[in-house]
């Protein structure tokens, strides 16, 4: 849940969920996720700072159309988006990444008072929000580590802020289960009442194009997959060997989403905070959905969480979309 209780300030960021409990967290999900039958991890999990870099990477990809294809949405609309804004407003960004797309918004702003971005790599959000506020002097930067998807508390609104508006882009809301996205919405509509959420949504569009965008020529996006379990040998004292495990990403058409696994490529074995988990051959673990959306249907979801649906920008090849968001008081 989404409050506006002030946070506690760390050394160089709001330090909201803390390191310890990420871990326990990360902990009890995986041993849940192994135990459970089909195995499903939260995609959140990539974000490691070296998952966070390698997701930079994957932004820049040749078949990797969503990140320029909203930037350019974004730098085409940004004066638009800002007027709707108004002067002074507050930006509230969920999975803050490398901040590229904010400067956008900040550079078209009447002077924005405050950003809050918020991103569960502590480490990466930190240094990022640092340069932020280096090349951005005037602007209060507040940045809070925590999973925007669980309980954490929003800095209190000051008197001298104009609204309150909330940025989620990249489609990352296509990561959240239907029922979970439509929690996150309604939780962001409480949160940001007076104000207004630009979100940002990718599109259906021609499954070839979906599978390059997941299964790059490069194989960053399969390094991207396979460091979560890196990642897991590293803070969990797991033994994967990643070796024996490969990348798998596909749509699933009925579902209206892209689904990446890690597949394991042969009878194993492995521990993970000392237990003992099998895995046949071609058994999976199931690390991320990407739900793919309509305009309509986004709308409808909009509305459905307690928004009042504006106006949408989309691309002239229909990949992807902006959509404002207004939440009423």
């Amino acid at each position: 849940m989404l409050t506006n209780r002030q946070p506690r300030r760390g050394d160089d960021y709001l330090n909201v969920a803390g390191e310890e409990p990420a871990l326990r967290d990360f902990s009890s999900d995986m041993l849940a996720a192994l135990q459970m039958r089909p195995r499903c991890l939260s995609p959140k999990y990539f974000y490691d700072e070296t998952g966070s870099a390698l997701f930079d990477r994957i932004c820049d990809l040749p078949e990797y159309y969503p990140t320029r294809t909203e930037l350019t949405l974004l730098a085409a609309h940004a004066t638009e988006i800002a007027v709707r804004m108004g002067p002074r407003a507050e930006i509230v960004e969920f999975g803050a990444g490398s901040l590229r797309k904010i400067r956008l918004l900040l550079d078209a702003m009447d002077q924005p008072s405050r950003y809050v971005p918020i991103d569960i790599s502590g480490a990466y959000l930190s240094a990022n929000a640092a340069q932020l506020q280096h090349d951005y002097p005037s602007l209060s930067v507040l940045p809070i580590m925590a999973d925007y998807t669980g309980a954490f508390h929003l800095p209190v609104k000051e008197p001298s802020c104009g609204r309150r508006i909330g940025f989620f882009p990249g489609s990352t809301i296509g990561n959240l289960l239907p029922a979970d996205a439509l929690k996150f919405l309604r939780q962001a509509a409480q949160s940001l009442r007076g104000g207004a959420l630009l979100l940002g949504v990718d599109l259906i569009k021609n499954p070839s194009v979906l599978h390059a965008a997941y299964n790059d020529s490069q194989g960053i996006t399969a390094a991207f997959n396979l460091n979560l379990l890196t990642r897991a040998n590293r803070e969990l004292d797991a033994n994967f060997d990643v070796s024996r495990f490969a990348h798998s990403a596909f749509y699933n058409a009925p579902m209206q989403r892209v689904e990446m696994h890690l597949i394991s490529r042969a009878a194993q074995h492995v521990r993970v905070c000392g237990e003992r988990f099998d895995f046949a051959e071609g058994e999976t673990l199931h690390t991320e959905n990407s739900y793919k959306f309509t305009v309509e249907g986004l709308r409808a979801l909009a509305s459905q969480a307690g928004f009042h649906p504006g106006q949408v920008w989309v691309d002239p090849q229909k990949l992807f979309s902006l959509h404002w968001l207004p939440a009423p008081l």
